[in-house]
């Protein structure tokens, strides 16, 4: 179990080894509408899509625990039989019996870190793993007030490797600039038996901000 968790955690760290380079491109770049952009177009929406569950996520939803990060005071609904396998102030783990985890990780940005622009880069790449097929959906979303990028992977070529369901945004929390990364993984052949269940968990989340 740990070493599948070890495993998605470094995947997703890897996942965004490109974005500086996106940051540093959008900085260069004038109002122009590039040539790509109606491909891009196709594939996802530009539009802010508020977090709203399924019934069936809903009523997974209402049958869970409401677990709380104390560090950070966000709360999520999650199935009663998930496990707290690790919490500090910057990361809290939780695990399934078989193998899924809710990986969710704080980054304190300075104040003047360029926030708006690091998200729109976030979304910028992800669209590209969209078009490359590494990705499934991608859209902005708003959860409990706040706008992020949501994206879930494809199935990966090793369905016994690591697929994830992710949410990345930005909040002002206790005077911090903070980078949220919200995280639901498990293996590729698990995946679709947990898929409600990460839905659920994502988009019951309440995230104190100021």
């Amino acid at each position: 179990m740990r070493l599948l968790f070890s495993v998605g955690f470094l995947a997703a760290a890897l996942t965004f080894c490109g974005i500086g380079d996106r940051l540093k491109q959008m900085s260069g770049q004038n109002n122009g509408t590039s040539g790509g952009a109606s491909n891009i177009e196709k594939t996802a929406s530009g539009e802010v899509e508020k977090a709203v569950m399924s019934p069936k996520q809903k009523e997974i939803a209402d049958a869970g625990a409401e677990i709380k990060w104390n560090e950070q005071g966000i709360t999520w609904q999650l199935p009663r039989n998930w496990k707290n396998i690790g919490s500090s102030k910057e990361s809290l783990n939780y695990a399934s019996p078989d193998n899924a985890f809710l990986i969710a990780g704080i980054s304190v940005m300075p104040d003047n870190f360029p926030s708006d622009a690091s998200i729109k880069a976030t979304y910028e790449s992800a669209l590209e793993q969209l078009k490359q097929g590494k990705y499934e959906k991608v859209r902005w979303l708003e959860i409990d007030g706040i706008k992020g990028v949501e994206w879930i992977e494809s199935m990966p070529e090793d369905k016994s490797g690591v697929r994830r369901h992710q949410w990345i945004a930005f909040r002002r929390y206790l005077g911090q600039n903070q980078q949220l990364n919200i995280m639901f993984s498990t293996s590729g052949t698990n995946f679709d038996r947990h898929r409600d269940d990460f839905a659920a968990a994502m988009y019951s989340m309440k995230i104190p901000k100021g």
